[in-house]
């Protein structure tokens, strides 16, 4: 309480009044003395903010559980950091423009008929189909529901109609070409000109990728992207396990691994293998007709990066990108040939569709290896991230697809990039961390589904080679059936 002049008391003094009673002064120094009063008052703030900062700062990271009264500046750059992980590519306004030009006239029905009979597993054949698809429009025909193969690696006895909608197939194409479900009887002892189409392009293409007519090329996607649908049972399962994978976690990746026992014989890829699994694997292939190369050196074709990844190899690229061990990982494969515990090691929450389907569901897809392909098909078209070891058929299929739906994030390792980084990393020369995702992500920076025109073959290469080196046309199907225009068509 301080005394006024007339006697009263008064409560109104401030506590910066009685840390620093004035005196009386003369008026040239009153202003000197109120500055540095309000220094000390700053200074004296700032001390105290500084003790409580740095208290509370020390309990949370002795108790981490404790609510948080400030806000770490690294959480949101964290997320920020996940969420570019699960980003698709920048479209530009790109769309799928599968609709015929103005030009374009409907079937005309003619008197040749062409049965055709596929080969190899499911994408292989879908694209075949397609291919004959567009045969059968150039050449006025009408195309016979295709035979499936039942030779294979997979001796799979599906028919047409267990994979796919065929009254769909026929009634979605009626405007293009005229397609019937059996030989007419009158016709199938007469004799026929027999044609092996040869293979043109990394995904066993039957047509030319490049120099076709617009609407021809149009009516390949049509057939496959459209026209191709699956059963409706098999789309209903596959819509069912995509649903289930979400409840998961929500997103995931889809990973064809394809580390299966018949792709490494084929390949001739053993490298990280014993010496038994290798001799497995030889004895796979000389054995194998069909299989025509025989000798192949394994380091030879792991260094030009010919290779599917290992399941370690994958867990390391996986981790260096960035993805967090708790993401789910559904393995859009067969079975396994060996040493998967070393990618469940780095992701635990890795699936099979046998592990988010019941028993009874797959009963139905027992020994039927095309139609689990299937669902193995639209589970990796509805991922978040769709992610590849092998440039296979099935690989550039569904990056195809992806590409044709707005251009969903597709990650295609650079396998023989990988191979060196790999490398040194078996001999010490790099570590993991940030070093190793550098290099990683810059390797990648373009390899993640945007929007590019179909590549062609490199300069050098001339002849039948040349086809063989130019990208996939259902790989990457932009410009023909990828565009700008004001409306989806």
């Amino acid at each position: 309480m301080v005394t006024t002049k007339g006697g009263r008391t008064s409560s109104s003094s401030s506590l910066f009044s009685k840390l620093f009673p004035l005196k009386k002064a003369a008026s040239s120094s009153s202003t000197t003395i109120i500055i540095l009063r309000f220094f000390i008052l700053l200074i004296l703030f700032i001390f105290i903010f500084n003790f409580y900062t740095t208290r509370h700062i020390l309990e949370d990271h002795q108790y981490p559980n404790l609510p948080q009264h400030f806000v770490s500046h690294q959480l949101p750059k964290q997320q920020l950091k996940l969420e570019k992980l699960w980003e698709a590519p920048f479209s530009d306004g790109l769309h799928s423009c599968l609709n015929p030009t103005s030009n374009y006239q409907a079937v005309q029905g003619g008197d040749h008929y062409i049965t055709v009979r596929c080969n190899g597993g499911l994408n292989q054949m879908r694209t075949g189909i397609a291919d004959m698809v567009a045969v059968a429009r150039m050449m006025n025909a009408t195309l016979v529901i295709p035979e499936l193969d039942k030779r294979s690696f997979w001796q799979d006895k599906s028919i047409f109609s267990d994979i796919f909608d065929e009254d769909h197939f026929i009634n979605s194409l009626k405007q293009d070409v005229r397609i019937i479900k059996k030989l007419p009887q009158e016709l199938v002892s007469i004799p026929r000109a027999r044609k092996h189409f040869t293979s043109w392009g990394g995904l066993d293409s039957r047509l030319a990728n490049n120099d076709l007519p617009l609407d021809i090329q149009r009516l390949r996607c049509r057939a496959l992207y459209h026209a191709l649908r699956f059963s409706p049972s098999i789309e209903t399962l596959g819509k069912k396990l995509v649903e289930r994978l979400r409840s998961h976690g929500g997103r995931y990746i889809s990973l064809h691994l394809r580390y299966e026992k018949d792709m490494l014989a084929f390949s001739g890829c053993t490298y990280g293998l014993s010496d038994s699994e290798s001799e497995e694997l030889r004895l796979l292939r000389e054995n194998t007709n069909h299989w025509k190369v025989k000798k192949i050196n394994s380091t030879e074709q792991r260094i030009a990066g010919l290779c599917p990844l290992t399941p370690k190899e994958v867990g390391i690229f996986l981790q260096a990108l960035g993805y967090p061990p708790s993401t789910i990982v559904y393995v859009a494969a067969g079975e396994i040939y060996a040493h998967l515990s070393d990618l469940t090691s780095r992701f635990p929450n890795v699936l099979f569709k046998e592990m988010i389907a019941t028993e009874e569901e797959l009963r139905v897809y027992s020994n039927h290896a095309s139609q689990t392909a299937a669902l193995d098909y639209i589970i990796s078209l509805e991922s978040d991230v769709f992610i590849p070891t092998h440039s296979g058929n099935m690989a550039r299929a569904v990056e195809g697809h992806r590409r044709l739906l707005g251009h969903r994030k597709t990650i295609t390792p650079d396998r023989k990039g990988l191979v060196e980084i790999f490398d040194k990393l078996e001999s010490g020369q790099l570590k993991e961390g940030v070093s190793l995702q550098h290099l990683v992500k810059q390797l990648h920076q373009k390899r993640q589904g945007a929007p590019r025109k179909r590549e062609g073959a490199p300069d050098g290469i001339r002849g039948r080679a040349r086809f063989k080196a130019e990208e996939s046309f259902y790989q990457n199907p932009y410009p023909e059936c990828i565009c700008r225009s004001k409306h989806r068509t």
